[in-house]
């Protein structure tokens, strides 16, 4: 089976006898952003990697972030030097890897009255900023009057605003890095497959781990999976493979949760990403997504069910507040949310500190069995503790093995659907497809959305499309509503392990979250899809279609109580 097969949910089965049929130098318990950015960087050094994850890649924390790759302004209030600079340097790699995911954009920081930053404190803490990250000049922050903010942002309460900064941040579509990175990893030859629980480790006679007993939650097969060395990757769960390793001791997780609300643009129509004072000290983004405008997040402790963190009435009435107190004109409500998500942060535990002064370092702790557990950190660093890993392993088999310590090599690697030089060449590219779709029915506006969740592998999925058309023609059928539509289901389950609708219309598309309002209309035709490819029976079909139902409700079901 090829490297293109092993990213089939057809070939389940087949993926999991390759787990379970050698021994591996690395398994990865983890398909967030850490784990795939370990599984890519081990697989490029030339080491034979396993990785599962027992919901979907990125279903965890790494789907639920705020969606930018930035340096971290905040972390500069905290001291934290280091971290901005690393993450600060890390942004612009992962921007060059990823250009059709990692978008460049204006940030506004409007300075207001009784704010925790003054027009001369944001001044400096940008120019640091901008010096520790390595930002180039055209990116560099620029000072703005108090006119020159209101005219930049005509929304801000104008009795407030005593000033401005514009400075440059990234926006992201988390989950879709993720994805292309585990899809990068194993066209060097990584073996991951999402839906396997990691139940117990395995161990020598000597009491170091060799791998794990694990379950397929789709088959419910149960197998063996041997590794000389296993990294512990699993995020808010981290303390949970610790514990079954029977080595949860010393320092511990400590989750905080953040929330995101979506409203309709037209609701909050504002005309840049935002970073804003919130009267409590926070901080707070908002940031424009194609028709919505997304704000948060909120940072407080969590102790609650971890696959499915909860929004409550109080987080919503929290972000709602925060944005009318700066854009006073908008007066939301509840009922102008169209979506939430809530992520949890898995923090390195410090007694007496509140969540928001928590550090966002990243932390490995290696167990006395050899368990190699890596916790904390932020999405734009992935890459660096990715690194870090691989090293801790290459260090161990150099010394076991006298295996040959080979250097990272993911800083000059594109990522899957990034192959463009320059953002002209992506405008470039949407034409080109443009043109091509517009035979079958293709409007421009599919076609850009489809190349910035997939860049180049969109012609992919072009292709697809047109071979549906050809293979209806000839039988003489009826086309279907939509033939991208009906193609792009068909990448998400052959291309990148796509089982459900949840799969798909979350982190595959992130639709529930952006366009949540255009699922009801297409969801019969993506359910029936799934059943076409997947191969559901009448049950099976309304299973999976109650089962999405209840994810689809979730997002604006807020609870009365915190957890």
């Amino acid at each position: 089976m090829n490297n293109q097969e092993n990213l089939s949910s057809l070939n389940r089965a087949a993926i999991s006898k390759q787990l379970s049929d050698k021994e591996y130098d690395i398994l990865v318990i983890g398909g967030g952003i850490t784990g795939a950015g370990i599984a890519l960087d081990a697989a490029t050094r030339g080491l034979t990697v396993a990785l599962i994850e027992k919901q979907d890649f990125a279903a965890g924390t790494s789907s639920r972030s705020t969606k930018l790759i930035h340096g971290g302004l905040r972390y500069l209030k905290q001291f934290e030097i280091a971290l901005v600079r690393e993450v600060g340097l890390e942004r612009d790699i992962v921007f060059h890897n990823a250009p059709h995911l990692v978008i460049p954009e204006k940030m506004l920081l409007p300075i207001v009255k009784k704010g925790s930053l003054s027009p001369f404190t944001a001044s400096i803490g940008l120019y640091v900023y901008d010096w520790l990250a390595g930002v180039v000049r055209a990116e560099r922050r620029k000072m703005l009057s108090v006119d020159e903010t209101l005219k930049t942002e005509p929304l801000l309460d104008k009795q407030k605003v005593i000033g401005g900064a514009m400075y440059t941040e990234y926006r992201s579509d988390d989950a879709r890095l993720v994805i292309e990175t585990i899809k990068k990893a194993v066209e060097h030859g990584a073996v991951c497959l999402n839906y396997v629980e990691a139940k117990k480790l395995l161990y020598s006679s000597e009491g170091k781990t060799t791998g794990a007993e694990a379950t397929d939650l789709n088959s419910g097969q149960t197998f063996q999976l041997k590794a000389k060395k296993v990294i512990n990757a699993a995020g808010p769960w981290v303390d949970e493979i610790r514990e079954l390793d029977k080595s949860r001791k010393g320092k511990r997780l400590h989750l905080t949760k953040g929330i995101h609300i979506v409203v309709d643009h037209a609701r909050l129509p504002i005309h840049h990403s935002m970073y804003f004072d919130v009267e409590d000290g926070r901080m707070i983004f908002a940031i424009p997504r194609g028709e919505t405008t997304y704000i948060g997040t909120t940072d407080t402790n969590y102790q609650g069910n971890k696959e499915n963190p909860s929004v409550t009435k109080a987080d919503v009435e929290y972000v709602i507040a925060a944005a009318n107190a700066v854009f006073p004109t908008a007066k939301l409500t509840a009922a102008d949310v169209q979506s939430t998500w809530s992520g949890l942060r898995p923090l390195i535990h410090e007694d007496g500190k509140d969540p928001s002064e928590l550090s966002r370092k990243d932390e490995i702790f290696i167990s006395p069995s050899g368990l190699i557990s890596i916790a904390g950190g932020k999405l734009t660093g992935y890459r660096q503790m990715a690194r870090k890993s691989v090293d801790v392993v290459l260090k161990q088999l150099k010394e076991e093995e006298s295996k040959s310590f080979v250097p990272c090599k993911t800083e000059k690697i594109t990522l899957s659907g990034g192959g463009f030089t320059n953002r002209k060449e992506i405008f470039r590219y949407i034409e080109s497809c443009t043109g091509e779709a517009k035979q079958i029915g293709g409007t421009p506006k599919e076609v850009a959305d489809l190349v910035w969740k997939y860049g180049t592998n969109t012609t992919e999925i072009i292709e697809k499309a047109y071979e549906l058309h050809e293979a209806n023609r000839a039988a003489g059928t009826a086309q279907p509503e939509n033939l991208l539509w009906q193609a792009e289901v068909w990448y998400a389950i052959n291309k990148e392990l796509a089982l459900n609708l949840g799969d798909f219309l979350i982190r595959r598309t992130g639709m529930l979250y952006f366009e949540r309002p255009k699922i009801a209309p297409r969801l019969n035709f993506y359910t029936q899809q799934f059943a076409i490819m997947l191969n559901w029976d009448a049950v099976e079909q309304k299973h999976q279609a109650d089962y999405f139902d209840v994810e689809y409700k979730a997002v604006l079901n807020f609870t009365e109580e915190a957890e």
